[in-house]
């Protein structure tokens, strides 16, 4: 990995890969829904829309015409903390795929009758949303463990907000938040000598300075929320505080969290699914922001099974909380996790978006040699380090169905005594 800093002062992050003949270039800006307010969530995922809407050079139809006549492909996605703009392209066409992205990213023209049809095409999305109880259950799970902080707000966004939305109001977020310290370009692939030229070009001129504000930590507040819907199955999602990204439990919690839900050999998926035949999706995954995060884990069952399968993950993480993970379970998670971050770095995306987000969010990078040795390094008592961590508050709990009768009556606060213990 090697690093550049433009003449304006904006980051670029590379990673060579000669071995191939595909390139992947991101722009990354530091900012999503956290970084919001209740009068104008929504407003990070409408820009990263309206951006693919045209500009004085390109129509929309232009730009995706563009890429297709190229074989490549460019896409974005707005999360909580940061927002993407990336492409996949032949190394030969990579001064296409910068062009159009940097023209997209600096000359977006916001038209009004654009910013219209946008507004309905994710008012679909989020209809789209609200009809899958599964996806649906993950943004209430949200609500739950964090209340009114902005790491509860929908990504998507809120209707009523985006209705009023003008595009006088996604220029001003744009000049708050595109600054050139919130933003990174990384690429990754078969790059040439000439890429600082390239960037410089394109992106030298860019000028808009400014610091995002401090931002508030979030607290955990243990809530439970029921969201009434006719479907076939209930979705539910338990979740326990978890850890920042890049904290000195992130790797603890990644091996926890593939041994209790994160893949087929998991105690969840074994218990619940193989042993019970209790629910086809099973699961559970950790959340990290940059100084908080969120273990989940979901299950989808029918009504009649809604209590036996909530009992069960409470019963598993009574187990979690008293014995803890097994040295068995520790010593094979490391080499499932080392194998996967092997494979994981196997293709150009995965690295342009690995080194991307690290400078964004860490402004630092660990080699693979780096990330396996501090995976060998966690030891038992770093595992009940991060137990003390995630079992000192009350656990939330959220639910999509028709009734909340099978959970209404959880406590949440006794694994909390129960770990103290």
């Amino acid at each position: 990995m090697e690093k550049i800093v433009l003449s304006n002062g904006l980051r670029v992050v590379t990673e060579k890969i000669p071995t191939g003949r595909s390139v992947s270039f991101g722009i990354w800006v530091k900012t999503g829904s956290r970084n919001e307010t209740p009068l104008n969530n929504g407003i990070s995922h409408f820009i990263e829309h309206m951006l693919f809407k045209g500009t004085g050079r390109y129509s929309a139809k232009d730009i995706a015409e563009q890429f297709d006549a190229i074989g490549g492909n460019v896409n974005a996605f707005t999360s909580k903390e940061y927002t993407c703009y990336y492409a996949k392209v032949l190394d030969e066409h990579l001064p296409i795929a910068v062009d159009v992205l940097a023209d997209m990213f600096f000359r977006s023209r916001m038209d009004a009758e654009e910013l219209a049809k946008e507004k309905n095409v994710i008012l679909e999305e989020i209809a789209m949303c609200e009809d899958t109880p599964d996806d649906l259950v993950h943004d209430l799970m949200c609500a739950a463990a964090y209340g009114e902080h902005p790491l509860a707000y929908s990504i998507l966004g809120l209707k009523e907000r985006l209705q009023e939305m003008t595009p006088d109001d996604l220029r001003a977020y744009m000049k708050a938040q595109y600054t050139i310290e919130n933003t990174v370009i990384s690429v990754a692939g078969n790059i040439n000598d000439g890429l600082a030229e390239l960037l410089e070009k394109h992106f030298g001129s860019f000028q808009n300075h400014g610091e995002s504000a401090a931002l508030a930590a979030p607290d955990f507040h243990g809530e439970l929320l029921f969201h009434r819907k006719k479907t076939e199955q209930n979705h539910i999602c338990l979740s326990l505080p978890g850890v920042q990204s890049g904290g000195p439990l992130q790797y603890p919690m990644v091996l926890l969290n593939n041994a209790i839900g994160g893949g087929m050999s998991s105690r969840m998926f074994q218990e619940i699914r193989e042993k019970r035949g209790l629910a086809y999706s099973v699961y559970s995954y950790h959340s990290s922001q940059a100084d908080s995060g969120m273990f989940t884990v979901y299950a989808g069952t029918a009504p009649k099974q809604t209590k036996e399968v909530t009992e069960l993950i409470k019963d598993m993480m009574y187990e979690l909380a008293v014995k803890g993970l097994s040295e068995d379970e520790l010593r094979k998670g490391k080499e499932q996790l080392k194998g996967s971050l092997i494979l994981s770095l196997e293709s150009t995306s995965s690295r342009m978006n690995r080194i991307g987000k690290n400078e964004l969010m860490l402004g630092r990078h660990d080699t693979l040699d780096d990330m396996i040795a501090k995976i060998q390094q966690v030891t038992m008592d770093d595992m009940n380090r991060l137990l003390d961590h995630m079992f000192a508050q009350p656990l939330a709990l959220a639910m999509v169905g028709a009734t909340d009768k099978a959970i209404a009556n959880v406590r949440r606060d006794d694994l909390v005594l129960l770990r103290s213990n």
